[in-house]
């Protein structure tokens, strides 16, 4: 008989694990209570990491309008001091920006040409029963009032309903991040086509970004560490100069517009001390509060908790074995970068030491180079620590979506 898993949120990491327990022959459903395409809050940016996480998924970015490859960074430390970087060119692609509003449609797209069922407009309202027969939890908006399957994926948010309704360990908290965003238009400074990351001593270790899309558009933001000293008032202060700063408006150009509104979101950068899964249920993305704690970047963390939940599931028989065997995936592929992650962020906290650290980034072409695959890579940032990660390839492997001939 052939396995039922239901996903609950159909964004990345929803998806990515639906795609992928459905190529392995797994009857999927995903239901979202939103319709697509809908935004998320978010700074569009995607690492070389997410970039092959998506290829391996067999995603194509020609679906996306607003897909821009970037190749140029430029980096300014807290002294605005500016360091500019090149990722490789035609060998694939290792930075890329895409409107969330555009990824997450496409990603649903993709799931549904796969075979996989997403019901949109459906929300989840409760867990009526897990246990040895299975897992079926209410619905509301779908034709059917409840949802049977050996295995429901929580794909649904920091703020997990799936979580709540279980109780799953997690109280109530805003993150460890807080970020803010707005795009720009008539943007006719170097930000056009150039990668801005911007390590403003009032931000460290966050830091604000400008992320090139076309036609003269940009995604631009920040993200700070949440502290006693961070409220939201205090951010909102921020968000109102930020941009007047002359190196900042000199990179946008004179002629550079918000549009809209800003929006801001909370960022969960807590995997270690998350509770993975319960009886028949994982949970992945935010909802495992999988964020980068140095970056807070999270769409490849997203990708890969999906893909890492529907290994678990195929690779294991009973819940307890699937839990065991997630948890054990988790912890190692994202434990000891974690745990350096904070530690650099208390570095780079300092910004004598961001400013130092920086410094040593720009003594050459070779320290410039490999910094910035680093960066933009995935490659784990404990790799000194995780010789059983070493490889060859180390910040030499060809990038996503190459064009290979048969």
């Amino acid at each position: 008989m052939t396995k039922r898993v239901v996903v609950v949120g159909a964004g990345p990491s929803g998806c990515a694990a639906a795609i992928t327990l459905r190529d392995n022959g797994y009857d999927v459903t995903v239901i979202d209570k939103a319709t697509f395409p809908r935004d998320k809050c978010c700074g569009d940016g995607l690492t070389t990491g997410a970039l092959r996480l998506l290829d391996q998924l067999g995603f194509d970015p020609t679906t996306i309008k607003d897909w821009q490859e970037c190749n140029d960074v430029i980096i300014s430390s807290p002294a605005q001091h500016t360091v500019q970087m090149a990722l490789p060119r035609g060998q694939g692609q290792f930075a890329a920006i895409a409107p969330r509003i555009q990824l997450d449609d496409a990603l649903v797209q993709l799931a549904r040409s796969r075979g996989v069922t997403v019901c949109e407009g459906v929300g989840f309202s409760s867990v009526i029963a897990d246990n040895a027969d299975g897992i079926e939890i209410a619905v509301s908006g779908h034709t059917s009032p409840t949802l049977r399957a050996d295995y429901v994926i929580a794909a649904d948010g920091m703020w997990s309903p799936v979580r709540r309704a279980v109780n799953a360990n997690m109280p109530s908290y805003l993150g460890e991040w807080h970020a803010f965003r707005q795009y720009f238009s008539n943007v006719t400074g170097p930000a056009q086509t150039q990668l801005f990351v911007w390590f403003e001593p009032d931000l460290l270790p966050g830091y604000a970004w400008s992320f090139p899309l076309p036609d003269g558009r940009v995604n631009v933001g920040f993200g700070v560490l949440r502290s006693d000293d961070t409220s939201v008032q205090y951010m909102k202060k921020i968000w109102n100069e930020l941009w007047s700063r002359p190196h900042i408006a000199a990179a946008l150009g004179p002629n550079a517009t918000p549009e809209d509104r800003h929006t801001a979101w909370p960022i969960p950068a807590r995997v270690t001390d998350a509770n993975h899964s319960t009886g028949r249920i994982l949970f992945v993305g935010d909802a495992v509060c999988a964020t980068d704690s140095l970056t807070g970047e999270g769409i490849g963390q997203a990708l890969l908790t999906g893909i890492l939940s529907a290994q678990a599931i195929t690779e294991s028989n009973q819940p307890a074995d699937v839990r065991a065997r997630y948890s054990q995936l988790l912890h190692h592929e994202f434990y000891a970068d974690h745990r350096m992650s904070l530690l650099l962020g208390r570095a780079l906290a300092r910004p004598k030491l961001a400013e130092l650290a920086l410094r040593i980034v720009n003594v050459n072409d070779w320290t410039r180079r490999n910094f910035v695959r680093w960066m933009f890579e995935d490659e784990p940032r404990a790799s000194v620590f995780t010789p059983r990660r070493w490889h060859k390839k180390y910040l030499s492997r060809e990038g996503a979506f190459i064009q290979r001939v048969p």
